[in-house]
């Protein structure tokens, strides 16, 4: 018996799909690579912050300055400190800009350089085990998971395995 015209045969049927679950932060941030990367971030926001505060300290220093003395100054003088303690905050407030967002796109470069890199090893495991998907864990939407079904530090191991040069290399000179 054929079906009537404009019905379509029953599709083939689906069987139960086998997941796994990662923490794809922790994965980044836990590899060799990871770690030299994001320290060479922490290094530089180090540097960035002993900058900050010698910049502060030259304010206040100012600051200091004119509320000490400016009844004493002339007026062009307590005029010129204050265009000086103008110009600092604003060189200040634009430190801060350009260093977050020089901070951020660090963050970002590493994170998705790592990322891109661990993309095959997560599909080299999902093959293996045979997982119809690999989902990423969200504390904000999970409740619980069970800890068998998290193959997290299999991506790590995996990830150093497939990369062991990444946490050696000697970082790039500076210009």
């Amino acid at each position: 018996a054929q079906a009537p015209a404009g019905v379509t045969a029953t599709p083939a049927v689906i069987g139960p799909a086998k997941l796994a679950w990662l923490s794809l932060e922790q994965a980044i941030f836990s590899t060799d690579e990871g770690k030299r990367e994001f320290g060479e971030v922490q290094k530089f926001v180090d540097r960035k912050n002993s900058e900050l505060e010698a910049l502060k300290k030259e304010v206040e220093t100012l600051k200091s300055q004119l509320s000490l003395q400016g009844p004493k100054l002339t007026d062009e003088a307590r005029a010129d400190l204050e265009e000086q303690i103008e110009a600092k905050d604003t060189g200040l407030q634009r430190f801060q800009q350009d260093t977050q967002k020089e901070i951020d796109s660090r963050r970002v470069r590493a994170t998705n350089l790592i990322g891109r890199k661990m993309l095959p090893i997560i599909e080299k495991i999902a093959k293996e085990k045979g997982l119809s998907s690999v989902l990423y864990i969200n504390p904000q939407r999970d409740a619980f998971i069970d800890p068998s079904i998290i193959i997290t530090e299999e991506v790590i191991k995996g990830y150093n395995q497939a990369n062991p040069g990444s946490a050696a290399k000697a970082p790039a000179a500076a210009p």
